[in-house]
């Protein structure tokens, strides 16, 4: 039996890592939210906006969380052009389409980072990586801690962008009734782009938290979208505040069935909550019904 104060420590532990997966889950679920898909390519843009963290780190010098408002607004750039300039283009208003386009671009970024960056892991070195911050019986790295408090910190930012701008009510118009939104004068093709941007400049601050304490190869963003893809199925598809929940949730959860099941099993623990919680509900925590 664990020491209750062990099991504490991981929970607070598992917050801390949940943090990062509610801001790489709130951009997947906002680009399906809106474009009714899922972003196939979400782990390989993951990927490539930790390769720009770590080329600003060793080629410019830049701290990765000094570098998050210029990664986050290439990374916007990003999907916004990929969008205007591929995925709009060639779906031709066809939601099979962009799956086959999103995972086609996957597919291209994954070999191109092979080629130029080679297998190779590749760290960021930053002075403060091995600081603590003491909570009772629970030492937590310093870094993560930035990281969890600075990533809700962009979503609740996104949250109000949201729900108080109007590029945010054009979104939501659009999520909820595109041919409404046509109607009332709404670019809906310029909307889809900016929330695909937006979906993308999730994944570029995710990118700028996740370096200090992570490392980067052409796979990485696998591991990360496996389990935003878990969290937002979890949350309930398109649900900001699904996915918010089902981020601490796996979060905690990941943390605990590591120390009770072992590093190599703890990941068990994930699929049997994912799926306990989809037999009860299966439209998800805070899913509805079509």
């Amino acid at each position: 039996m664990l020491d209750p104060q062990i099991i504490i420590a991981g929970v607070l532990n598992g917050l801390l890592a949940g943090g990062i997966y509610v801001l790489v889950a709130v951009g997947l679920t906002l680009i399906y939210g809106v474009l009714h898909i899922i972003n196939f390519a979400h782990g390989s843009l993951l990927m490539l906006a930790m390769y720009a963290v770590f080329f600003l780190w060793r080629l410019a010098g830049l701290d990765p969380y000094v570098s998050l408002p210029l990664v986050t607004a290439g990374a916007f750039a990003v999907g916004f052009v990929l969008y205007r300039l591929v995925i709009g283009r060639f779906s031709h208003g066809k939601d099979e389409n962009i799956l086959l386009i999103t995972l086609g671009v996957s597919i291209v970024a994954d070999n191109l980072a092979l080629l130029f960056f080679g297998g190779d892991t590749q760290t960021i070195d930053v002075p403060y990586a091995g600081d603590i911050i003491q909570v009772g019986a629970a030492f937590l790295p310093l870094p993560k801690v930035i990281s969890c408090g600075a990533a809700l910190l962009i979503c609740l930012v996104l949250g109000l962008f949201m729900t108080r701008t109007d590029t945010g009510k054009a979104i939501r118009a659009v999520a909820r009734e595109r041919q409404g939104a046509r109607l009332v004068g709404i670019d809906v093709e310029h909307v889809f782009a900016v929330s695909y941007g937006i979906g993308i400049a999730c994944l570029g601050a995710a990118a700028c938290l996740l370096m200090p304490t992570f490392y980067v190869t052409p796979q990485s963003g696998y591991a990360f979208v496996l389990v935003a893809f878990t969290i937002v199925v979890l949350g309930g598809m398109g649900s900001f505040l699904g996915a918010a929940v089902g981020g601490f949730l796996i979060g905690i959860t990941e943390s605990l069935g590591g120390l009770f099941l072992g590093e190599q099993l703890g990941q068990i623990g994930i699929s049997l909550i994912f799926i306990l919680i989809l037999l009860l509900k299966p439209t998800g925590l805070f899913g509805s019904r079509a």
